[in-house]
């Protein structure tokens, strides 16, 4: 019987909004009991670092010295991390000699697998020195070099989740909307996921620019406005969503353009539309339909998105509190998980998740000095 540890999953998404830690008590395998969870928003100047890092890693070559630009952005990123894991033990009532393990993420500030190239910033020795707790990151690299997609990777925490819920009946499907949506399909024993599209970023990016803030409240601002169904359709007419699963996006892959001439409300509509549409699409890829779509992720709390996601999918969507998850936290829970995972050698990708050739394990250790 594999043994059950604390651990703190860490995640800081595609949104560039904040960090989300989250306690979890877990073999790796069956067994996944969620515990206390937090978010931390990053400042104005970390978040304006990190949107600028995303820029500044398209035009750094494979290999080349990295920037000191991207080098400040990692060492912030990473001491902001410290500081989430202390204020989660603080919440807990724990110390750092209760804590196993660190899954850790980073932040992907670029993502390519048909180059086999993919980028997490995030110092994973800085962060045990810091915490005085064993890390595991840099969970996308084999995978890619490999030839997988490298994302997305919560699907088997996913699958664990459904197993726990008696109640589901299968097939059921887990969106998760930051930056970039993805869906995990589990039917017994068969797991298949990919992202679908873009998720919050086209959005957030759009909100941003034309009230100066970071999203759309609720989906308030896209509510108030018309969805232009010419531009949505030329949207939807992009090669990737015909294109047969595995397959990943990066965050910057989907932007505003299309939308540029529209005003604020329109804009926000079409766009909040279109990333609807583009997991709903997702259907086109599943052996059978599925009973139920359980969203996670900061999209949920988007109101006029989920709204468009149920008139298009006409089938029961819920939010992931309906079946008692905590829906800001199922990422950086995965990432609990897999850290277990990828400390005894068991897989954290498979061929239906990434298009790995095989089920492959992942992930560096760091261990506190």
């Amino acid at each position: 019987m594999a043994e059950i540890l604390k651990v703190i999953g860490l995640m800081s998404g595609t949104s560039l909004d904040g960090i989300d830690a989250a306690l979890v008590e877990t073999d790796g395998v069956g067994l996944a009991v969620p515990g206390p969870a937090l978010g931390v928003s990053y400042d104005p100047q970390t978040r304006q670092t990190l949107r600028a890092a995303l820029d500044d890693a398209r035009n750094v070559p494979e290999g080349a010295a990295v920037p000191y630009p991207i080098r400040d952005a990692e060492r912030r990123l990473t001491e902001a991390h410290a500081d989430a894991v202390t204020l989660l033990l603080r919440k807990a009532g724990l110390s750092s000699r209760d804590i196993s393990l660190l899954g850790f993420h980073g932040q992907t500030i670029l993502h390519r697998p048909e180059q086999r190239r993919t980028w997490q910033i995030g110092d994973g020795a800085l962060l045990a020195k810091l915490t005085g707790i064993d890390v595991v990151n840099d969970f996308r690299t084999a995978d890619v070099r490999a030839g997988g997609q490298g994302a997305p990777l919560a699907p088997l925490y996913h699958a664990a989740l459904v197993r726990q819920k008696t109640e589901l009946f299968p097939p059921v499907v887990i969106v998760n909307i930051g930056g970039v949506a993805n869906v995990t399909y589990v039917d017994g024993d068969t797991i298949l996921a990919f992202d679908t599209g873009p998720g919050n970023a086209p959005i957030d990016d759009w909100v941003q620019r034309h009230t100066g803030k970071p999203i759309d409240e609720a989906g308030a601002l896209a509510h108030g406005g018309t969805v232009d169904e010419w531009i949505l359709s030329r949207m939807l007419d992009d090669a990737f969503f015909a294109r047969r699963p595995p397959k990943s996006l990066d965050r910057l892959d989907f932007g505003f353009a299309a939308v540029a001439g529209l005003s604020a409300t329109d804009g926000a509509a079409t766009l909040t539309a279109f990333t609807a549409a583009a997991i709903a699409r997702a259907r086109e890829h599943f052996p059978r339909p599925a009973t139920a779509w359980i969203v996670c992720g900061g999209g949920r709390h988007n109101r006029t998105l989920l709204n468009r996601l149920q008139e298009r999918l006409e089938v029961s969507v819920l939010i992931a509190e309906a079946v008692g998850w905590n829906g800001d936290f199922v990422e950086a829970e995965a990432f609990a998980y897999l850290a277990v995972r990828s400390l005894n050698g068991l897989s954290l990708s498979l061929p239906t998740t990434t298009g790995v050739p095989y089920a492959l394990s992942g992930g560096t250790f760091h261990r506190a000095k």
